[in-house]
């Protein structure tokens, strides 16, 4: 059922939460076999918190907003009592002593911890054996937190991301992923990749879902270097939920990558620019932005070089002969031009900031193309790394299909700090093009 009505039911006491434990422990030993979703999942344990979870509201206990909705996170997030692996062979059996941030805040919510989601190696790549379907039997990989999703296994799902994996994996699993402004969502407890740039996001069906999530989850910690000022933090839900004051406006913006998008891909968003009529123009950003592919990568090599460099030294044979060869080219990055790629990010954003003053969103592509297409060609991450780089909000909305009936991802792009007008025009896409209504 919508998360809405679950989340009502719940709260009321008209579904308890050891019934959703049980439902959700059906769905996943009945699926996750074959798309590999979880890395860890343990019956027995859902069922104890669902049961503790009904005792405290037996008892009268104030509710929080996620009152046992189960919720996945990514392996490379710490969870107390709970492993936390990494999708690293070295690290199987480690379970840290306290929970991340994100695990904090997900407990004191009232949430149900459903299990940890399929990672890629170290959280770098594709997670090994995390497999989506399509109707077809076409098939490709992507982020177990996405799967978990799409799969109804879960209502929601906590993913990570420095390249916009979160983004690109709900494109690919057909939900909605969103990635908000950088330091929204503390990292404390998290594996650190490329601290610059590392980015926590959430999976739900629909914008409300990632809404709920994400609300939950922004905040303040002094722990974090990156995370925002001590002050209260947007009722992104509200925000999701209410009703833009004029119809909103939204910026085509092909990317300098355009050419090497599946032709399906390509067909789809022509169409969708033309429903879209006078709500939606076209801009072109500038010539630079050609560049800021490389930019990316070399921060993003550059930090993970330095971050595992003790895994290196302590697991030489445990890692990969990609992650090595990753690991080898950061270590190569100078000191020089890793500063000067820092450099660019606030003349690209002032670049996007002159687009972005026009309009609600940027709408674009959310991922190359379809599952099992765009994960096995080169540049799988064009369409996402920029808007992590530059730390600017992003949401992957399910609202398009290829021609075989894999999902296609329409991503919206919003200014620093506007995390909920874009939820705001992202549900209102969402609603509109859901109900096939004429927006020209």
């Amino acid at each position: 059922m919508p998360i809405s009505v679950l989340r009502g039911r719940l709260a009321s006491g008209a579904t308890r939460a050891v019934e959703v434990a049980e439902a959700t422990i059906a769905r996943v030993e009945a699926r996750n076999d074959e798309v590999s979703a979880f890395a860890w999942f343990d019956a027995d344990f859902a069922r104890r918190q669902a049961a503790g979870i009904d005792a405290y509201r037996g008892r009268g206990g104030s509710l929080g907003p996620l009152h046992g909705l189960p919720v996945a996170i990514d392996d490379t997030i710490d969870t107390a009592r709970i492993p936390t692996e990494a999708g690293f062979a070295p690290y199987k059996g480690h379970v840290p002593e306290h929970d991340s941030a994100i695990a904090e805040r997900l407990r004191a919510a009232g949430a149900l911890i459903a299990g940890k989601t399929a990672t890629g190696e170290l959280g770098i790549g594709t997670p090994r054996g995390s497999r989506r379907e399509n109707d077809k039997g076409a098939g490709g990989f992507t982020e177990g937190a996405a799967i978990a999703v799409a799969e109804g296994m879960v209502p929601l799902a906590v993913g990570m991301g420095s390249d916009g994996a979160v983004v690109r994996s709900a494109a690919y699993g057909g939900v909605t992923g969103f990635t908000p402004s950088f330091g929204s969502i503390s990292r404390r407890g998290v594996l650190d990749l490329a601290p610059s740039i590392d980015a926590p996001g959430v999976f739900a069906p629909t914008v409300t879902g990632v809404a709920l999530l994400a609300e939950v989850l922004f905040g303040h910690d002094a722990a974090d270097r990156a995370s925002g000022p001590a002050a209260p933090h947007p009722r992104l839900l509200d925000h999701a939920c209410s009703t833009p004051p004029v119809r909103p406006t939204l910026a085509f913006v092909r990317t300098p990558w355009w050419d090497r998008a599946d032709d399906d891909m390509q067909a789809a968003f022509g169409e969708l620019v033309s429903v879209l009529g006078e709500s939606c123009f076209e801009a072109e950003l500038p010539d630079i932005f050609a560049d800021s592919a490389i930019f990316a990568e070399r921060v993003a090599l550059a930090e993970t070089a330095k971050c595992l460099f003790g895994v290196r030294e302590r697991h030489p044979e445990g890692l990969s002969e990609a992650l090595t060869h990753a690991l080898d080219r950061g270590e190569a990055i100078s000191a020089r031009d890793y500063l000067s790629a820092h450099d660019w990010r606030s003349v690209l954003y002032a670049g996007l900031e002159a687009v972005l003053s026009r309009c609600d969103a940027i709408i674009t592509l959310a991922a190359i193309g379809p599952v099992g297409r765009g994960t096995t060609m080169e540049g799988e991450t064009l369409f996402n790394t920029l808007w992590t780089f530059l730390g600017v909000p992003s949401v992957s909305l399910p609202l398009l299909q290829a021609a075989d009936g894999s999902p296609m991802g329409v991503q919206l792009v919003g200014r620093r700090g506007e995390d909920g007008r874009l939820l705001r025009t992202a549900r209102w896409l969402e609603t509109h093009l859901s109900n096939g209504e004429e927006l020209g």
